[in-house]
């Protein structure tokens, strides 16, 4: 599935102001922050590094280039940053071809905003090949477009990423709800100017003006979402 994006259109959730809904991937919908930390500490260690644990806060939810880049800075490794994209993303796609578990209420998410035809979009800073095998397993009908880190100029936090999708599914990003598990994820739909429910995965992210955080995408469903929009004029 590309992140080609549809001519731009008026569909809306019926009977609400909510008119889409943006996803994040790694650590929203799949169980996989920890594959990436997992990854990149069995790639230096081949390169004679050892990860302290305190840099995985600091590499999580980013772009793979802000990551890398940090390690390879961090530890002197003797690798370029194209070399150690190359490791990163083969050691991952090795990973999720092994296991690729869904985080907890995402199935019945995706399930229920297909079902009622609420226009969904992919959002990740994820590379592209990354993004297509785990569509393979989350069912690429569950979206109308996706959108990859490597075919965007600038990923999260810039909000790029989120105001590329509302415009492909034809939404006001004002109008758009955004799930998202990482702070790095949800200052791009922040600056986007939508609607952000946070699932923090790794570290915690504290609520605000605009913002509504739960603990697990068991609590969300597409009332939920919409309740989100109640406030708005």
């Amino acid at each position: 599935m590309t992140s080609t994006v549809p001519a731009l259109g008026t569909r809306t959730a019926e009977g609400s102001a909510l008119q889409a809904v943006l996803l994040d991937m790694d650590g929203t919908l799949v169980d996989t922050e920890g594959f990436w930390w997992d990854v990149e500490v069995e790639v230096f260690a081949a390169l004679g590094h050892t990860l302290d644990e305190s840099w995985r806060h600091v590499v999580v939810g980013g772009p793979m280039t802000r990551s890398a880049g940090f390690l390879i800075e961090a530890t002197g490794a003797a690798v370029t940053l194209a070399e150690l994209s190359v490791l990163l993303n083969e050691g991952f796609e090795s990973r999720i071809g092994r296991t690729l578990p869904l985080m907890p209420g995402a199935a019945r998410l995706l399930a229920e905003l297909h079902e009622q035809a609420v226009p969904t979009a992919l959002v990740s800073a994820s590379h592209r090949r990354i993004i297509d095998r785990v569509l393979s397993v989350l069912g690429p009908h569950h979206f109308a477009l996706s959108i990859a880190g490597d075919e965007v100029s600038r990923t999260k936090p810039y909000p790029d990423p989120y105001l590329l999708a509302a415009a492909g599914l034809g939404a006001d990003p004002a109008r758009c709800a955004v799930v998202e598990d990482t702070a790095t994820g949800v200052a791009a739909a922040e600056a986007a100017g939508c609607r952000v429910v946070a699932v923090p995965s790794v570290a915690p992210i504290a609520p605000a003006s605009g913002r509504t955080v739960v603990t697990s995408l068991e609590e969300v469903d597409l009332a939920f979402l919409r309740g989100l929009m109640t406030e708005m004029p």
